[in-house]
């Protein structure tokens, strides 16, 4: 069975970790402030500028290998669902990090990594800043609806189907039953040890 090489796999599930963290984190800076909120804001623009540069090498990845063929017996509409819902995944996983670091600038923050600045991707506008941090929470809500609808299409593949599709980004792989064990040869009756009287 064809499946993706070892290094989009790897990837595939470093962003898969890396994304949902971000959600998580996204979520919890949202509230009132916390002692601990500043921290994990400047942890939340790291992970963000990692997780930017993780979907570029995905994305150079995913051009120079192909996709293994999906199973021939999946009906046409599940099929362009699948790479439609691929697209777009990249397409929000370019766009998240791309909005928050042009929010920062628009609030006028720098976007540190390590002993980096990065530039501003836009000036300072506390206008312009409402309407990139509110885009930027609208792209994560569509994140995260499409990575629960990726990973239950996974899971019927898995589970339901068993077709093999999601075996095509796992990290192992199954081991194959070992073959049943023959069936003792009948002993002929001539050979047979007489019964007991």
């Amino acid at each position: 069975m064809s499946r993706y090489p070892l290094s989009a796999r790897l990837i595939h599930w470093a962003m898969a970790a890396l994304m949902l963290s971000q959600l998580c984190l996204g979520v919890a800076m949202v509230g009132r402030w916390q002692p601990w909120t500043t921290p994990a804001v400047q942890l939340h623009k790291v992970l963000g500028v990692t997780a930017l540069v993780l979907v570029l090498l995905r994305l150079a990845n995913r051009l120079r290998f192909r996709a293994p063929p999906l199973p021939r017996d999946l009906p046409a509409v599940q099929r362009a669902l699948a790479r439609a819902s691929h697209w777009a995944l990249y397409a929000l996983m370019f766009a998240l990090p791309l909005t928050g670091w042009a929010m920062q600038g628009a609030a006028g923050l720098p976007v540190r990594v390590g002993g980096m600045v990065l530039p501003s991707l836009v000036s300072a506008d506390l206008a312009r800043y409402g309407l990139l941090r509110e885009l930027h929470a609208w792209l994560a809500y569509g994140l995260l609806a499409l990575v629960l609808v990726h990973a239950g299409a996974a899971l019927h593949h898995a589970w339901v189907r068993r077709d093999g599709v999601f075996a095509h980004m796992a990290l192992w792989r199954r081991r194959r039953a070992a073959p049943d064990a023959p069936a003792p040869a009948a002993v002929p009756a001539e050979r047979r040890a007489p019964e007991p009287r």
